[in-house]
């Protein structure tokens, strides 16, 4: 797999990387067995890097992990934290960061954490001196070796890409959403920063698989956020209105070269942005996991396609999201 170095933490990883967001919660019952086969599949494919964070599952998908990492060391595990209390800027303190950050070095089993990400925090804290000296105590005590950020805007990046010790930027990035590559991904190369691109298919919505009649268990995101009942709407299906992903959707399948999945396309579109780091798409079972680090297999895909792929987000998918985020 092709490596890239993540911005300021220093550390070469592979372009494709995992997401365990599913194997926590949210996305429906996935066994403990059936996540571990699963990232194992996704390290022995050339995974390196998996991202993770304290809320999936309470520290299920951060407990799962530690027995990954128990087997397989010199892996690149990044967590994020703050979204078990009440979103308010007061809860982003050094104490409160080091309980957290304290509780996802037991769940995963390491003295030092890789990566630790503010977990879309109130767009405040982005901007706040002492949040951010809090976070560089962390790295000085040895709790973490760097620190990043997961916005939901592309303000909220900017200002973090403008502090010296952010290593890097957790931000959706996908066909149905190009705001990112205006400004965002140019301002981070020139900063250092790295670029971890989150929802790289638009919840599922990318892979082609679903349609109108398609029904989601009642504990998937995808069934009780549509509206941002329980979180930022912009994280389920990324925002867009389902029905309107598929009809763009359908638009995207004749630039799909032949021998490639409508996921892997959506996945090498991403790889094919420059500044991006790593892209970490979920996966539910193995064969997903092999599936999606094939994406790096595939050549840049030709200039046209991503002219046309611009062309359906501004007739379609822009109305809905790029004033949002």
């Amino acid at each position: 797999m092709e490596q890239r170095v993540m911005g300021r933490l220093g550390r070469q990883v592979g372009v494709v990387g995992l997401g365990a967001w599913q194997l926590g919660a949210d996305w429906g019952e996935v066994s403990e067995a059936d996540a571990l086969d699963t990232l194992h599949a996704a390290v022995d494919a050339g995974v390196t890097f998996i991202d993770t964070a304290d809320v999936y599952g309470d520290g299920r998908s951060e407990k799962i992990i530690r027995r990954l990492i128990e087997e397989r060391p010199g892996l690149t595990v990044a967590t994020k934290m703050g979204r078990r209390v009440p979103q308010t800027p007061e809860a982003y303190t050094l104490g409160n960061f080091r309980a957290w950050t304290d509780r996802s070095r037991a769940n995963l089993g390491v003295d030092r954490l890789d990566l630790v990400q503010l977990h879309c925090p109130p767009t405040s804290v982005f901007s706040d001196d002492e949040v951010f000296d809090a976070l560089d105590t962390l790295v000085a005590e040895g709790r973490i070796a760097a620190y990043g950020v997961s916005v939901e805007t592309c303000a909220e990046a900017l200002t973090a890409i403008a502090r010296p010790g952010v290593a890097s930027v957790q931000i959706i990035l996908n066909a149905f959403r190009l705001k990112p590559l205006d400004e965002v991904l140019p301002a981070a190369e020139k900063a250092g920063v790295g670029i971890i691109a989150r929802v790289p298919l638009a919840s599922g919505l990318l892979s082609g698989r679903y349609g109108p009649q398609t029904v989601f268990e009642e504990d998937d995101h995808r069934n009780f956020n549509r509206r941002g009942e329980s979180f930022d709407v912009g994280e389920t299906f990324s925002g867009v209105e389902y029905g309107v992903g598929l009809q763009a959707v359908d638009s995207l399948r004749a630039l799909v070269p032949d021998g490639m999945t409508m996921a892997q396309f959506a996945l090498r579109w991403i790889l094919d942005q420059p500044g991006v780091s790593v892209v970490i798409p979920g996966a539910r079972n193995p064969e997903q996991a092999r599936a999606n680090v094939a994406a790096d297999c595939f050549p840049a895909l030709p200039e046209a396609v991503h002219a046309a792929v611009r062309a359906v987000y501004d007739e379609l998918i822009r109305p809905q999201v790029h004033h949002r985020w």
